[in-house]
């Protein structure tokens, strides 16, 4: 294979584990918010109980994702970094509070403390969301560099374009919670929880396209590539198939639809995002090819990933699998 090909498989790998992140953490990260907001000590325990087995595997994603980064295009890794440490240092500083809240809430001594724990879980979910989305829009607004080096102030992430997409991320990986506990859960949670996805549902998409048509204000690129034919054509046609199978998931006996539906929806925006920036990694004009490190060091991750990915898949199969079936809310006291 040829360096170019050899790039495109690196950049494919990169995505892919950024992508199963995204889906399965921010599912979990939605779950945490909406833990936080519910006053039912009851429901509160059920939807910490469907998360616990599977959170920590899920975040395995993200060490490929910035581990491969670094070791792919290291170019872009140091740019990047020299440009979001504050968000990078928030967002890790919550994903621990998130996880010290969830392994921890139910050894609280009495309700008062553990409504506190819940707090936290709340806002390390919210944090983290929030971060995640400011790091994609900063990245997407494109960052100042010169011969390798950013040269920015380290406050572009402070943005009108950035601080939206972190709250669109957050309402979103909130829909994803809601329709992870409508698939989890019965009775009163379970309907409770449909209610609120079909909500955020409406919530997330009207954003989704405002921040589409606001993308393709940056960059003529972006313009190009996002009012053409023969994205914009499709991408509307697979959106309403998705938005079809999860209003009549509902209605169906198969509860993990709207999951699937809503997992849709967010790998169609990844998508777009894709093809937006695409051959840039970090615009405006910094290419893969320019970023890329080594051939061997390239060949020498790709076989790391070979082996890692389809182990961490099967170890993310195994562990939904294992703690499968529904979430019973305990009886109250």
């Amino acid at each position: 294979m040829d360096s170019e090909t050899i790039t495109l498989l690196c950049a494919a790998a990169l995505a892919f584990s950024v992508m199963n992140y995204v889906l399965l953490d921010g599912t979990d990260l939605g779950v945490g918010v909406l833990l936080g907001l519910t006053r039912s000590s009851r429901h509160r325990r059920a939807m910490a109980v469907s998360i616990l087995p599977i959170w920590d595997a899920n975040e395995t994603w993200l060490v490929l994702g910035g581990g491969g980064l670094l070791a792919l295009f290291p170019l872009a890794y140091a740019i990047l970094l020299s440009a979001l440490y504050l968000p990078f240092i928030l967002m890790f500083l919550a994903l621990i509070a998130r996880a010290m809240a969830l392994e921890f809430r139910d050894h609280a001594p009495n309700e008062r403390l553990k409504r506190a724990v819940d707090g936290v879980l709340l806002c390390g979910s919210i944090l983290t969301g929030a971060a995640q989305g400011v790091v994609l829009g900063t990245l997407v607004q494109g960052l100042p560099h010169q011969n390798g080096q950013y040269s920015g102030n380290g406050w572009e992430w402070l943005g009108p374009f950035p601080l939206f997409c972190g709250l669109v991320l957050v309402i979103g990986y909130t829909w994803l919670g809601a329709c992870w506990l409508y698939w989890r859960t019965i009775g009163e949670l379970q309907q409770r929880s449909a209610h609120q996805a079909r909500v955020l549902a409406l919530v997330t998409v009207g954003l989704l396209i405002v921040l589409v048509v606001w993308t393709t204000t940056l960059h003529t690129q972006y313009a190009r590539r996002l009012t053409s034919l023969w994205i914009g054509l499709p991408t509307l046609s697979i959106l309403f198939g998705l938005l079809a199978g999860f209003a009549l998931g509902f209605r169906s006996r198969f509860d993990c639809m709207p999951l699937f539906a809503a997992l849709g929806v967010f790998v169609l925006a990844f998508g777009l995002v894709l093809a937006a920036l695409y051959p840039l990694i970090i615009p405006p004009d910094l290419t893969l090819q320019a970023a890329t490190s080594s051939p061997k060091s390239q060949v020498f991750m790709l076989v790391g990933f070979a082996v890692l990915v389809p182990v961490t898949l099967a170890y993310n199969t195994y562990g939904f699998r294992v703690f499968s079936g529904k979430i019973r809310t305990p009886p109250s006291r």
